[in-house]
């Protein structure tokens, strides 16, 4: 793609026209009349400017990294190239699960710009949620994603040369991964600086949690192995606001933070925000117990979405191992099936319990770190909010502690509700 040939200049609603008309793949799309482009900036995100472009003709995306956190400010700088990481991980996710993100129509890698399909009229995941809207097919979307982009990005089917170069290249989001490894995992167990909770009425659990030594040495045991175990390239922020819906319709955008890692983190956040989902529901319903179906709709979600993985991602084991990991000619070629499927199901059980580790870590971190859930800070009645956050908080910290002693998806649901006050509808 060819690169527009100016130094880096934040743009804003006034000055992007002047930028995009010089873009062949944009005016082919929205025309070359610029008076006739309606340009918003609706970024509501932690990190970047995002511009819808309209036309009488079309309509685009605009997604330009900023050189620091906008959350924070220029306080908090950052590298641009995090958008030369994002291009990359869609062209490869596109590959791997085709339909599941949005079409990317130009890369400017000096403007740390891209272009890319407007999904209209999709909104955010985590809207639908609040609203109590149901969206069909959502888990087969998700389990299907997280199984072909992480088994496919893997070197259980991967060519080992490529595999090779694809994580040299992606290492190098070292400044994203820094903000993973310490919001996501440590800061949340300390009074770190940027951390936040709602206060007094969360004070006494989260000192609670803050002492808990097994806790703390759980939740550094899937630090450590989000930092050295490079299993596949991950989505790397896979939570509901990674996600679009329109009808049955699902998308995911954003992969930013994209690294490799071990194959249970990015199904463990999605999950996670779908169980924090189904704590919030008692802060945006008219009267108590007025969404308990909805309540149960989303657990569904969950235990499809994990179902789904694991069927999509067994598939793809007896059909599609073709990398340099459990050969088939040491299984099957030797007529030894049996064995295959014994170490299918190992590898298995291992993402199984790390997704659970790494749900419970990112139900915590939204709650006691830097960057929440809109679907609890939305909540404007303190007690409330506190109410829906502390029975989040406890299933999390079982989640991380007692992951290895939770078999199956019907005991996590069953905890969920517990810990609810609700039993299965």
């Amino acid at each position: 793609m060819n690169a527009v040939d100016s130094p880096y200049k934040p743009l804003d609603v006034d000055t992007l026209p002047a930028r995009l008309v010089e873009i062949e793949e944009v005016t082919s799309r929205l025309g070359q009349d610029t008076s006739n482009w309606k340009v918003r900036e609706v970024g509501d995100g932690n990190l970047n400017l995002v511009f819808i472009v309209e036309s009488p003709k079309s309509s685009i995306i605009v997604k330009q990294a900023l050189p620091y956190v906008r959350l924070v400010g220029d306080s908090w700088p950052l590298p641009l190239k995090r958008a030369f990481f994002e291009y990359h991980a869609l062209t490869r996710q596109a590959e791997r699960d085709p339909g599941s993100v949005p079409e990317i129509y130009f890369f400017d890698e000096t403007q740390a710009l891209i272009v890319m399909e407007f999904l209209s009229p999709h909104v955010i995941l985590r809207h639908s949620l609040m609203q109590g809207v149901r969206h069909g097919g959502l888990a087969k979307v998700l389990g299907n994603f997280c199984a072909r982009t992480l088994f496919r990005g893997s070197d259980l089917s991967m060519d080992t040369t490529k595999r090779k170069e694809d994580v040299a290249l992606f290492v190098d989001n070292a400044a994203l991964c820094d903000i993973t490894e310490n919001l996501v995992f440590s800061d949340p167990y300390f009074d770190a600086e940027m951390n936040r909770h709602t206060t007094p009425q969360l004070d006494d659990i989260v000192a609670e949690l803050r002492a808990d030594i097994d806790l703390k040495v759980e939740a550094q045991h899937m630090k450590s192995a989000f930092c050295t175990n490079a299993e596949t390239m991950l989505h790397g922020d896979l939570h509901a606001g990674s996600v679009m819906v329109h009808g049955d319709e699902t998308k995911i955008i954003d992969p930013e933070f994209v690294t490799y890692g071990p194959m249970g983190f990015d199904i463990g956040m999605l999950i996670a925000n779908f169980l924090m989902a189904y704590y919030a529901q008692a802060g945006h319903e008219a009267s108590p117990g007025e969404r308990d179906d909805y309540r149960e709709w989303i657990l569904s979600v969950v235990d499809e979405t994990w179902t789904t993985f694991s069927t999509e991602f067994s598939r793809l084991w007896r059909e599609e191992r073709t990398g340099i990991l459990y050969q088939k000619t040491l299984y099957e070629d030797q007529g030894h099936e049996v064995a295959a499927e014994q170490a299918l199901g190992h590898r298995l059980n291992a993402i199984w319990q790390d997704t659970l580790g790494f749900a419970g870590v990112e139900m915590h971190r939204r709650i006691l770190g830097l960057a929440h859930n809109i679907e609890f800070e939305s909540i404007e009645n303190e007690d409330l909010r506190s109410q829906c956050e502390r029975p989040s908080l406890k299933l999390g910290r079982q989640l991380v502690v007692n992951r290895s002693r939770m078999p199956n998806m019907a005991m996590v649901l069953d905890l969920a509700r517990e810990f609810e006050g609700k039993k299965h509808a």
